[in-house]
């Protein structure tokens, strides 16, 4: 059998259409904690066509145009909508557990899709072209200097900071929040912890 063959085998076998497309849901998925992550996807959702939309039209275009300026705002607050309902999906799965039962690596990957998004959100901030953005990039300068990543990434250079944010960084945002949600087809959504009467009738 051949790479090719044995991964399609793999993946059949992994993520079946019941994984991707399940018509049915255990009843304790109806909790708001477990709507956090689609409200997070929603957002990020409309943080990337925004964004593609400010990027096709340039940089001077959300700076001097109202109907860009309009396209800012929606970028902005849906990045602030983003990182809350990631945080909130976050610390909810985090008190459930949600790397029990094999999916550890699932909480990997939601773990390094906050971090990457962080990075993200910084180098966008850095791309907003005023004042308050030439302030960050300045002081950021004293801090990737402090720790040895100047060598790496210049804040100073906005070509550097705008290519990062409207192409690298987001590509691997969505490469992580996509195998994530993956991962999360494939083993289905973490269940509550038992409760304790039901621990304890089972111990017995």
């Amino acid at each position: 059998m051949n790479w090719t063959a044995a991964i399609r085998k793999k993946l059949s076998e992994q993520l079946t259409w019941e994984n991707l497309l399940p018509s049915e849901q255990p009843v304790y998925v109806s909790s708001l904690v477990y709507s956090f992550g689609v409200f997070t996807l929603s957002a990020l959702f409309v943080v990337i066509v925004s964004g593609i939309i400010m990027a096709s039209k340039g940089t001077l275009w959300y700076q001097t145009s109202h109907l860009g300026y309009f396209f800012r705002n929606i970028h902005f607050w849906s990045v602030q909508a983003f990182f809350f309902f990631m945080t909130m999906h976050l610390v909810g799965q985090f008190f459930m557990g949600a790397w029990r039962e094999g999916r550890a690596f699932t909480w990997v990957l939601g773990a390094l899709s906050f971090g990457i998004a962080v990075v993200t959100a910084f180098t966008g901030y850095l791309s907003r072209g005023d004042f308050f953005a030439q302030w960050n990039q300045v002081q950021a300068k004293d801090a990737f200097n402090g720790s040895g990543l100047d060598g790496y990434i210049n804040v100073l250079n906005n070509g550097q900071v705008y290519g990062l944010h409207i192409a690298v960084l987001p590509i691997v945002l969505i490469i992580l929040v996509g195998w994530h949600l993956l991962q999360v087809r494939r083993l289905g959504v973490v269940p509550p912890y038992p409760e304790k009467g039901n621990q304890e009738g089972d111990a017995q």
